[in-house]
């Protein structure tokens, strides 16, 4: 599947589970994401973003429309990608470097040491390749997840609320990291998150979505260039674009107050 570096592209994209009459899940919704591009997903609970997220990588098929990577549809699983998920799915009996080494082993290839090196010191973890993983912290962990991910040097990288079960402070430094890897790895990022600051600090646009059926709400643009210190959360155009989400979630009853 040629897909590699090129834009992801949403034809009127619907999705409903068990038939005409289940749960419609997403309403029709278009759009496109750019090669190279953060994308923020941000949205109430059981709105649709993780479904969206699992249709681009052709995890799960669209009821109606059509998704499109590089020209091509999207048929099944996209080989391109890397994912990290919630929870970071390590292997509790393998170190931090098999981990991480793990997506060379299942396409057979071979020579990704260094990459795995190199990656885990970007990730500053480089310290506990031999580790295990219950010797990690919450917020390591997940930086394990992230390299592993990465490792395959995939045009995209998709993040399904990876920080949400870390505390205040882990959440702020892996938000640094993040957007500091967005633009050293080169790849088109697609991150769903329940955080209205995290969603804009991590990206380049926004997609504010409505409840169930999941429908793009905004498509907001964010200018601050990277790289980003957590100071830029503090400013007069950071605190405007969050009070532009927020009123959206106001209008249709997600937030009271």
């Amino acid at each position: 599947m040629g897909m590699a570096g090129g834009p992801i592209v949403l034809d009127r994209v619907e999705k409903t589970y068990g038939g005409a009459n289940g749960v419609h899940a997403i309403a029709s919704l278009s759009a496109e994401l750019r090669p190279g591009e953060a994308v923020s997903v941000v949205g109430p609970s059981g709105c649709g973003k993780s479904t969206l997220m699992r249709l681009i990588a052709g995890l799960d098929a669209p009821s109606r429309g059509s998704i499109r990577i590089g020209g091509q549809a999207v048929t099944g699983p996209v080989p391109d990608i890397g994912i990290v998920f919630q929870r970071d799915l390590l292997l509790e009996w393998r170190s931090v470097l098999g981990n991480v080494l793990l997506p060379a082993e299942i396409k057979r290839l071979a020579g990704l040491e260094g990459r795995a090196s190199e990656l885990l010191q970007e990730l500053d973890v480089a310290g506990f390749a031999k580790a295990y993983p219950w010797q990690l912290s919450g917020g390591m962990r997940q930086r394990v997840a992230i390299a592993r991910a990465l490792l395959t040097k995939p045009t995209l990288l998709f993040l399904d609320e990876p920080f949400s079960a870390l505390d205040a402070l882990t959440r702020d430094q892996m938000n640094v990291l993040l957007q500091r890897l967005q633009t050293t790895q080169q790849v088109t990022t697609l991150l769903i998150t329940h955080s209205i600051a995290e969603a804009i600090f991590c990206a380049d646009r926004v997609f504010v979505m409505s409840g169930r059926p999941g429908a793009i709400l905004d498509d907001i643009a964010v200018p601050f260039e990277r790289p980003r210190r957590l100071a830029l959360r503090e400013t007069p155009q950071f605190t405007a674009i969050g009070r532009r989400i927020r009123e959206h979630f106001e209008k249709t009853g997600v937030l009271v107050g």
